[in-house]
């Protein structure tokens, strides 16, 4: 039995849909289904029932998500408990370099379990299946977060921003409040794009933005950067003093903010999540 069809099985029973679990482990449809089928008949037993309409787990199917998942867990502390005393530290980030990244990393090659970091850029939901698998050691992922099978540990907070063209009308406010923009023009990247960042700003907002999603945070900024009556919201450190020469990044007035979070897998040992909380903490 491969850890492999364990894996594709615990995402298939999380997704509870064949095409949502292919996307999120980055292979065709019918990979993962040949991979159920093949686990089914290995066990003796059918772990799913599959029509047009729905797939949910049978008794059996719900044993064997709870044994698949230890299984899983163990293997990710087999790779973890192999590490010697300056072990490679495989960490899942997005794809920007910020002032807190460079002093943890600094952090973590002078701390007393010494680390070799080494960065791993993957999309937010790549990230986690990648912690839960044992491939990632950690990952950084902002925004609202909880897990059965994975470790999320709150690391620090940091306030949400509005972004702005220059010719906006709030364009030469030192700080700008919800009442300064038109909800009808902000740019929202798609939630698929980013669940837990995505679930945070609209918590944080009184109501729900009226326009489309407009793809990615790239996307949402491009559209900014035409001008008019467009904003966007994006976590004070996301572009670190990177954004185009045509964008502004105002902070809000009252503050808002978002969560950063060290997840880990749940056989990490409590000191080493510790020592990553600590090291990306304020």
């Amino acid at each position: 039995m491969e850890l492999r069809a364990l894996r594709y099985f615990v995402t298939v029973a999380e997704e509870l849909h064949f095409g949502r679990a292919a996307e999120r482990l980055q292979i065709v449809q019918p990979a993962v289904s040949q991979q159920i089928a093949r686990l089914e008949r290995e066990l003796g037993v059918r772990l799913l029932e599959r029509t047009s309409r729905r797939v949910r787990l049978t008794p059996a199917g719900e044993r064997v998500l709870a044994a698949a998942r230890e299984a899983l867990a163990a293997a990710a502390r087999v790779r973890v408990v192999a590490g010697d005393s300056v072990a490679g530290l495989r960490i899942g980030v997005a794809s920007c370099v910020t002032p807190r990244l460079d002093r943890a990393l600094a952090r973590l090659r002078e701390s007393e379990r010494r680390a070799e970091p080494r960065l791993v850029v993957l999309p937010v939901t790549a990230r986690l299946d990648a912690v839960r698998d044992g491939e990632l050691d950690l990952a950084l992922v902002r925004g609202t977060l909880a897990s059965t099978t994975l470790t999320v540990t709150p690391a620090w907070s940091e306030p949400l921003h509005a972004v702005i063209s220059r010719e906006h009308p709030a364009a030469g406010k030192a700080t700008v409040s919800l009442h300064d923009l038109d909800p009808h023009s902000l740019h929202l990247p798609a939630r698929d794009s980013d669940p837990p960042l995505h679930d945070a700003i609209l918590a944080a907002l009184p109501t729900a933005p009226s326009r489309p999603p407009a793809g990615d945070l790239l996307n949402a900024a491009f559209e900014v950067s035409r001008g008019g009556q467009a904003w966007t919201l994006i976590p004070a450190e996301q572009f670190a003093g990177s954004l185009p020469d045509r964008l502004l990044q105002v902070p809000f007035d009252p503050l808002m903010t978002v969560d950063g979070h060290v997840v880990t897998s749940l056989a990490t040992p409590d000191p080493w999540v510790a020592s990553y909380v600590a090291a990306f903490g304020d």
